[in-house]
């Protein structure tokens, strides 16, 4: 990958806040790239455009969720995809459909301080978080702080109390019958928590706080890289090296039998850049072995056509993921398998302008982890083209 020299916290919080205080000054000198990366921009914004109105007829008109009532989640991807549309303007058409949608957030929270229906609870006050955030109204401040105490309090310690002793120790997983961590929920809960920082600044008494290296302990044992990783299921394949699995002795891209007869895991694409927020969102150095192993399986198995090691499964999460990371590494382009270069803002752009149906909406005819809802798939290729868009 071809990546600049970045403060992590600076540049992240910058993508996340671009949406709303603009750009900086045209550049004097402008370049062939830039006046192409000019025209995939305005190509982007019209993509965008036709999606979030699309997903605003999608809304339930009388309690302002969209998806499952259960499920506040999809309202919140929803939410954000709305909100982070560059042609919307404060007062738009879409205010009403907004302030609906946070009603009904708002509604989901419990005593506890999560924001979630029947289950899945980590994972959807992750999501709702991120939200509430991002429309930057002070009056959620105070459920904004209490789903962040509930995520932290999330986070599993299991055997010896304080110590490391356990392989899910550290992490963060769905709660209730999925009594382990996994690597989705604990990168989902470590942005929400990674965002939200700077508001408990200003908070007097004592400050709740994720137990970061332990999570990043959790996130290492989720990684294919034997010299740091010593679980039995680490694969010593090139094929896999640097690359994650979903949870410590469990990968969706199954095994792959070694030559000396072990069974090792296979690596796969969204969970891979999962692993590497993960170390953005913990503000690891980028000359750190981890984060340049995980780096160096994403550039030998870059792919804008599925997911790897998993197809069609899960693709537009991949999308979602991958240009979050890219984005927040300052990755600009990346050097293939083959020595190709790739500018895969330009790419991921263009595939998701093949793959969106002319009423706006996307949708993935592989339906595993519900990417046959044309709403969640629509809200994570809008978030995708989102990131693109404010890194041009």
């Amino acid at each position: 990958m071809t990546m600049k020299p970045i403060c992590f916290f600076s540049l992240c919080l910058g993508f996340f806040l671009s949406a709303f205080y603009g750009y900086g000054a045209p550049n004097a000198k402008e370049t062939v790239e830039d006046r192409n990366n000019l025209s995939l921009r305005n190509e982007v914004g019209r993509a965008i455009e036709r999606g979030v109105k699309w997903i605003a007829t999608e809304q339930n008109a009388t309690s302002g969720l969209w998806g499952d009532e259960e499920y506040p989640a999809i309202t919140g991807l929803s939410l954000r995809a709305i909100l982070g549309d560059p042609a919307r303007k404060n007062g738009d058409k879409y205010s009403a459909a907004l302030d609906k949608g946070y009603s009904f957030i708002l509604s989901k929270t419990q005593s506890d301080g999560g924001i979630y229906g029947k289950g899945l609870a980590s994972y959807n006050t992750s999501i709702c978080l991120m939200a509430l955030l991002q429309r930057k109204n002070p009056d959620y401040k105070p459920v904004i702080l209490k789903a962040r105490n509930f995520l932290i309090n999330q986070q599993h310690d299991f055997d010896s109390r304080g110590k490391t002793d356990n392989v899910f120790d550290g992490g963060i997983g769905y709660g209730a019958r999925w009594a382990h961590s996994d690597l989705s929920n604990t990168h989902l809960a470590m942005e929400a928590l990674f965002y939200t920082k700077k508001m408990i600044e200003t908070e007097e008494g004592d400050k709740l706080d994720l137990d970061w290296a332990a999570a990043i302990a959790f996130v290492e044992k989720c990684q294919n890289l034997p010299e740091n990783n010593k679980e039995k299921w680490v694969s010593e394949d090139p094929a896999d090296r640097g690359g994650f699995v979903y949870f410590p002795g469990s990968s969706m891209a199954g095994e792959r039998k070694l030559a000396n007869g072990k069974v090792a895991l296979r690596s796969y694409g969204s969970m891979s850049y999962a692993g590497m927020l993960s170390f953005i969102y913990a503000e690891m150095d980028p000359k750190d072995a981890r984060v340049k192993a995980v780096r160096d399986w994403l550039s030998l198995n870059y792919s804008v056509k599925e997911n790897p090691g998993l197809g069609p499964q899960g693709m537009f999460y991949y999308f979602h993921t991958m240009a979050k990371a890219l984005s927040l590494s300052g990755t600009e382009k990346i050097k293939a398998k083959d020595g190709s270069l790739h500018d895969w803002r330009h790419e991921l752009a263009r595939k998701l302008f093949d793959l969106q149906n002319p009423k706006g909406y996307w949708l993935n005819e592989n339906g595993r982890w519900w990417e046959r809802d044309p709403v969640l798939v629509t809200s994570y290729a809008l978030l995708t083209l989102e990131r693109i868009y404010y890194s041009l």
